[in-house]
């Protein structure tokens, strides 16, 4: 069987195109490319503005440093999602506060596996809110819009800020509104394995225009348009050839987000006896950005995953919580963080291959493939499942 990756970004002759003729222009760095970008992001999710920035992770930075987070301050996150989202946190000198997720739902499948929402729980945040809190981040995982409405609330009554980490979801909607225009700031990835990609870049989205202008200014140095440095900044400044990449990934979405629909679909039909899938709220839409499942409890996924690589099947796991590594252990007479629902879910966590270039009969092979790994584990294990 020819293998098949978990990711694929599909680069064409449009892409090259349009990266060709920027450098042709003699223009590379910032410039009209990257407004143009701005203006194509923002009409999509329906804003007036955007800010093109170097990676996620500076959108997300930027986002602290622009609601004024520092030491002493806290911002709630969960600890299922990409280090970035508190590495950005603990880059102002605040504290990231762990909050668990929503977890099981319900059971699907012979296997009786419990199926789960892996957004950030409200009722947790809630629970973590401290007078020191200034802001909490809601991570869109996997393309689900996370619990918006109830997170939205929570961040009103307590006068903090509502962070959006839509890394994993452009253009997507939800029963409040466009992914990235409910939170105060939202903020956008567009890594190499992301739906929409320019290799390496993001966007920041504000409701408050001063805020946008702080982060517009923040991406380069502090300068204002006037040509006077008004803050401490960073250089996050994207170039022209990832912002016209972007544009025609952008153009392209929709068909992009059709494929991986149908796929998707596929998987859930074929993987119904097998696994179960993480769940997201009714009324919403997805970005389609990963495939992971819950694998049946007390299987070895590490056998698993060699199992399904020894035929040519790439699989990863999103994500290691962050609660978990070394650099985020709590600090000497400091309590771990209780996180029920990460603690359980995470480990049974797995990623499956799911972009463009693939087709049904290569969703077929994974699933196949998967369904032969689980067979070949040992007979204790698969009746504990």
């Amino acid at each position: 069987m020819a293998g098949i990756s978990l990711v694929d970004p599909d680069i064409g002759p449009r892409e090259l195109e349009a990266v060709t003729r920027v450098l042709r222009s003699g223009w590379v760095s910032i410039g009209a490319e990257t407004a143009a970008f701005e203006a194509e992001f923002a009409a999509a999710v329906g804003v007036d503005d955007a800010v093109a920035v170097s990676s996620g992770t500076a959108a997300l930075h930027l986002a602290c440093v622009a609601l004024g987070l520092g030491p002493g301050d806290e911002a709630i996150v969960p600890s299922l999602t990409f280090v970035a989202t508190a590495s950005a946190v603990r880059m102002t000198g605040a504290r990231p506060v762990f909050a668990d997720i929503v977890g099981t739902t319900g059971t699907t499948g012979t296997t009786g596996s419990t199926s789960g929402d892996l957004g950030i729980d409200p009722h947790e945040v809630a629970a973590a809110l401290t007078p020191r809190t200034r802001a909490i981040v809601a991570v869109h995982f996997g393309g689900w819009p996370a619990d918006l409405a109830g997170l939205r609330v929570l961040a009103d009554a307590a006068g903090v800020a509502l962070i959006e980490d839509a890394a994993h979801a452009p253009v997507v909607r939800s029963p409040m509104g466009m992914v990235g225009t409910v939170g105060d700031v939202g903020c956008f990835s567009f890594h190499a394995t992301k739906n929409l990609t320019t290799g390496e870049g993001g966007m920041v989205l504000a409701r408050d225009p001063t805020v946008l202008a702080r982060v517009r200014a923040l991406r380069s140095h502090g300068f204002t348009p006037q040509g006077d440095v008004v803050d401490v900044g960073y250089n996050y400044r994207p170039t022209d050839m990832a912002a016209a990449l972007g544009r025609v990934q952008l153009a392209r979405l929709d068909d992009d987000r059709q494929v991986r629909r149908t796929l998707t679909a596929d998987y859930h039909r074929l993987l119904a006896p097998l696994a179960a899938r993480p769940v997201h709220p009714p009324g919403t839409t997805t970005a389609h950005h990963l495939m992971p499942i819950l694998l049946p409890g007390h299987v070895d996924r590490d056998a698993v995953q060699a199992d399904l690589l020894a035929g040519g099947i790439q699989t990863r796991v999103h994500y290691p919580p962050v609660h978990w590594y070394s650099a985020y252990q709590p600090a000497s007479g400091e309590a771990r963080p209780r996180l029920p629902h990460t603690e359980t879910l995470a480990p049974r966590l797995l990623t499956l291959p799911l972009h463009r270039r693939m087709t049904g009969g290569d969703v077929e092979a994974v699933v196949g493939a998967l369904a032969r790994a689980l067979a070949d584990q040992p007979a204790d294990v698969r009746r504990a499942v």
